[in-house]
């Protein structure tokens, strides 16, 4: 008997990482594009390059399509189906990773090469936004499914949603190394080609794994597929839950994506400036593995002290170190390992906290009829914080003027806000429970029927759930 409990646990757990891991395709191409334009700008020069605005259009474009995927399948997920979005987003991601890889212009203009790169990755960004509502929500969903320990029900959608993205963000760093070691330097664009086109292969392999899967049981006796959403309502009920998890994952987005410039200043301390590409991407990989201790270690902490708890603490202890880091800034910078111990323990700090728990409290506070949309909401709102980070602490930085007091700016703000982000969770985010998703959808329905819905649809044709007693 045992072994049969232990079989289905096993069973299950595989399509909690079945459901999340594609999301590794996340951190991948967002991470690997980083390298891949390093490449592209060594072999044809920075002028030429920037004469086509490539950077900036190609980082525009990758924001676009993510957003549009997140958006576009968070409606799909909920109204066509979890399995329909995830094997779309795993088609798109293999796709278009492998047409990034052979992105050429007419007449092998450079111009051309690199709008078609550019048309790749916001098709790509589609497909990795769409991964968002549909493969997550559906782990989120496996994960309180009998054969699953209770007080591991967390743990297994972290390590398979936000934990593979922090891998497939240092196999974004890794993949280029190797190949740089293997083609060497005379043979750049092999590097940045197949850099760009291995992307498909996780997704491709994610693909196999999901093509016997099906909807998750929640989805087939809650959902309203064949029924209208009452909106309304759902916004009455739920908008008090949505505002306070878009706000903290706004933040926490607006904080670690610009703080990626200070992973440029350690490596251009640390190798006295060098421009080895070798030395260069190694020490990239270094930086992004800053973000595995704490994703992992959040992982195993996360079902005992609550999502909640764990949020705060991430946010209030990064605070600390944001803070200490911009007090000792003239004496960490003078030990320049010092500061990138200190820096890295910064970053882990973010992902135990909201890195870990922003995607648990948006999937798991929410009705299964509307979890998609709901998530994509407060995803989207994540990855608009991302771009506005990215675009404005530069500007912040300049208007702290030279010195010090430039440096250490961003640490003074990024600290602010992890504070300001942690009175809002402490506050006003719900928090949540192990087999709380049983409760949300019971009380929902409950819900509905006092004021007049008629919940006799919810659910796929043939599955519909029994009348309340």
């Amino acid at each position: 008997m045992s072994n049969i409990v232990r079989n289905a646990g096993l069973s299950q757990v595989s399509l909690i990482f079945a459901c999340g891991t594609a999301t590794f395709s996340d951190g991948y191409t967002n991470n690997v594009i980083g390298s891949a334009n390093t490449l592209i700008t060594r072999i044809y020069g920075e002028k030429a390059v920037s004469q086509h605005s490539y950077n900036t259009t190609v980082s525009s474009m990758a924001f676009a399509g993510t957003v549009v995927g997140i958006i576009l399948f968070g409606y799909l997920s909920d109204k066509v189906g979890r399995k329909f979005g995830m094997m779309t987003a795993t088609c798109i991601i293999a796709i278009f990773s492998a047409l990034s890889a052979v992105s050429i212009g007419a007449h092998h203009s450079l111009g051309g090469m690199l709008y078609m790169l550019s048309a790749c990755r916001f098709l790509l960004g589609i497909g990795v936004g769409a991964e968002y509502p549909c493969g997550a929500v559906a782990a989120a969903e496996q994960s309180e499914q009998p054969g699953i320990e209770r007080n591991a029900q967390h743990r297994w959608f972290v390590l398979a949603t936000n934990t593979m993205t922090d891998w497939g963000t240092v196999a974004g760093a890794f993949v280029p190394l190797v190949l740089y070691w293997i083609f060497g330097p005379h043979n750049l664009h092999a590097v940045w080609r197949f850099s760009l086109g291995l992307g498909a292969i996780p997704a491709l392999a994610v693909l196999v794994w999901r093509l016997r899967m099906e909807e998750p049981e929640r989805y087939k006796e809650y959902s309203m597929r064949k029924c209208k959403i009452p909106y309304t309502l759902v916004i009455k009920r739920y908008w008090k839950n949505l505002a306070p998890i878009c706000a903290t994952w706004f933040i926490h987005n607006f904080i670690v994506y610009p703080f990626n410039i200070f992973s440029s200043t350690i490596i251009n301390t640390v190798t006295g400036g060098s421009t080895s590409l070798s030395t260069v991407f190694g020490w990239n990989v270094v930086i992004n593995l800053f973000y595995i201790p704490g994703t992992m270690g959040g992982a195993f902490i996360v079902d005992y002290i609550g999502p909640k708890r764990c949020q705060i603490l991430g946010l209030l202890s990064q605070a600390v170190i944001g803070f200490i880091m911009s007090g000792l800034y003239v004496q960490l910078s003078h030990h320049i390992a010092a500061f990138a111990v200190v820096y890295g323990i910064f970053l882990s700090l973010g992902e135990i906290g909201p890195g870990n728990c922003s995607g648990l409290s948006a999937s798991k506070t929410s009705p299964t009829a509307v979890r998609g949309q709901f998530y994509c909401i407060a995803a989207a709102v994540g990855k608009v914080g991302a771009f506005v980070g990215t675009w404005a602490f530069p500007a912040i930085i300049s208007d702290f003027g030279s010195g010090t007091v430039s440096d250490t700016g961003p640490f003074w703000i990024g600290s602010g806000l992890a504070v300001l982000s942690a009175a809002i969770t402490y506050f006003w985010i719900k928090p949540v429970t192990h087999d709380g998703l049983v409760l949300e959808d019971r009380l929902f329905r409950e819900y509905l029927e006092e004021n007049g819905y008629d919940t006799s649809q919810m659910g796929i044709v043939g599955r519909q759930v029994k009348a309340l007693p």
